[in-house]
């Protein structure tokens, strides 16, 4: 087959860290399913959890999910997205690479970066995950806008929140080119959360167009910490975990020749 026409998938849980039975869901996503990638939270409640996980994990690829939004910055400098703004780049670099030090000084190798509830769609963030991206050497960096076709059953107000999003993409873009930051072709998975099941998944699968895409999930499972946390995410975990380790999915992927992979695997089966 030309490769040109090799479609490629990388499957990549957000809020490594935040919950032990999140955590928990996330590696048995991997270990019995089709996720591939996870990102870390450095300020997570269940952050040494996570990387007591990741070790026992060498195959599971590894980035940071950096945090704006909550109430457990690192340096005390942002905790949410409103104080972030306010204050200015300097301060948003200064959690931000705390962050991923934190992460680093745990021996992980991040291969990528996102941002919790995409904040780094807001200009002063991005600017300062791509100079952090460069700083640090992980060029791979989160472009959250969905490709057409993946809405689901998304509420209206979900589908317009997407198309609103999408007049960010030329300076997203520009940004990114900037600082030599890399993205996957495609993305997808902002108008799924919460509500895909292994039927989305597999028209997912069979409708993936050429090149890299990456579908972001949040697998789990609904313990007593989740249930405690503030999140509108927590029954639907398990739904989504069930989706990623369901053997239709698996088969659809072998049917349409979709070849998963990873950010330190790009272009190659994982």
């Amino acid at each position: 087959m030309d490769s040109s026409s090799l479609r490629y998938l990388i499957v990549n849980a957000d809020d490594f860290g935040f919950t032990r039975d999140v955590n928990q869901g996330i590696v048995d996503a991997h270990r019995n399913g089709i996720l591939t990638a996870t990102t870390l939270m450095a300020n997570g409640e269940a952050f040494d959890h996570a990387v007591k996980l990741a070790r026992e994990n060498p195959a599971l690829d590894i980035g940071c999910h950096l945090a704006l939004v909550g109430d457990r910055p690192l340096p005390a400098t942002v905790g949410r997205m409103i104080a972030a703004i306010t204050t200015g780049k300097l301060a948003i670099l200064d959690e931000l690479r705390a962050q991923i030090r934190r992460i680093l000084s745990t021996g992980i190798q991040p291969t990528h970066l996102d941002t919790h509830k995409h904040t780094h769609l807001f200009p002063p963030v991005l600017d300062a995950v791509a100079e952090l991206s460069v700083e640090f050497g992980i060029r791979w960096v989160r472009r959250p806008f969905d490709m057409s076709g993946v809405s689901g059953s998304a509420p209206a107000v979900v589908k317009a929140t997407s198309m609103t999003m999408s007049f960010l993409k030329a300076r997203f873009q520009t940004v990114l080119s900037k600082h030599n930051c890399l993205s996957p072709d495609h993305f997808a998975g902002f108008q799924l959360t919460g509500r895909f099941r292994a039927k989305e998944l597999v028209e997912l699968v069979e409708h993936l167009p050429q090149g890299t895409t990456e579908f972001m999930c949040h697998p789990g499972y609904c313990g007593d910490e989740l249930q405690a946390s503030k999140t509108r995410l927590k029954e639907s975990r398990v739904l989504e975990l069930e989706a990623l380790t369901s053997p239709e999915v698996r088969k659809a992927i072998d049917r349409c020749g979709v070849k998963l992979t990873d950010y330190r695997n790009t272009g190659r089966v994982a």
